[in-house]
């Protein structure tokens, strides 16, 4: 809204009161107001502008963000092995791009849970410690057990890399479902982003590695 330059002898705020041309609510200086349209033959009206809150974190995206962790530790062991034992350049790449993405995301998760004094997976803790399904929630899912991590660093050359695709195929399956669930019941802006985040680069590199499974 326009406003004429004040005089000398009037205060701001009265000299906007002044100016306001009719049917028009004069505001002070920094209001935000919003235009509310009436209805037909009704004039428009003015109100301050509603700023949504964010809602504070809930079980799901604390379970969320403290499963993720060591679900993506396991990835980045399973992408190390894949640097020493795959045979095919491409597998190599494609695991160079999970330790890349994930070691990150860890360390971005590990500070969320640490600005709200939460409990922080570390490498010595075992997964178990934090699946939340012995508190009657859901899980880790698609995590490999320590028999089939046992297997995967034992193969080598073109078994490895047929291994190495389906298990983690299998692995990402599990972090999108997780994600599913924090995308639907969680309440954090930043952990649906998260959640976001990984069901879609995750979903990619499923496609990816089934097409490098079949030229296998």
């Amino acid at each position: 809204m326009a406003l004429s330059a004040c005089s000398a002898d009037e205060p701001p705020d009265q000299a906007a009161k002044q100016e306001a041309r009719p049917g028009e609510t004069a505001t002070t200086p920094g209001e935000v107001v919003t235009l509310q349209p009436g209805l037909p033959g009704e004039p428009a009206t003015t109100g301050p502008a509603e700023v949504a809150e964010e809602e504070p974190e809930n079980h799901s995206d604390i379970a969320f963000m403290q499963m993720m962790i060591p679900h993506h530790a396991q990835a980045v062991s399973m992408a190390e092995l894949a640097e020493k034992h795959a045979r095919t350049p491409a597998v190599r790449r494609l695991a160079d791009r999970v330790k890349a993405a994930q070691g990150p995301e860890i360390l971005f998760m590990a500070a969320w849970l640490e600005e709200r004094g939460l409990d922080v997976p570390v490498a010595a803790d075992h997964p178990d410690s934090f699946d939340h399904s012995a508190h009657g929630h859901d899980g880790m899912e698609g995590m490999l057990t320590p028999a089939q991590m046992q297997t995967l660093a034992h193969a080598r050359g073109k078994q490895f890399d047929g291994l190495f695709l389906r298990r983690m195929i299998q692995h990402h399956a599990g972090a999108i479902a997780m994600a599913g669930r924090a995308a639907e019941e969680g309440t954090d802006r930043t952990v649906l982003e998260v959640a976001a985040d990984v069901s879609v680069t995750q979903n990619t590199e499923i496609a990816r590695m089934q097409d490098l499974l079949g030229a296998l």
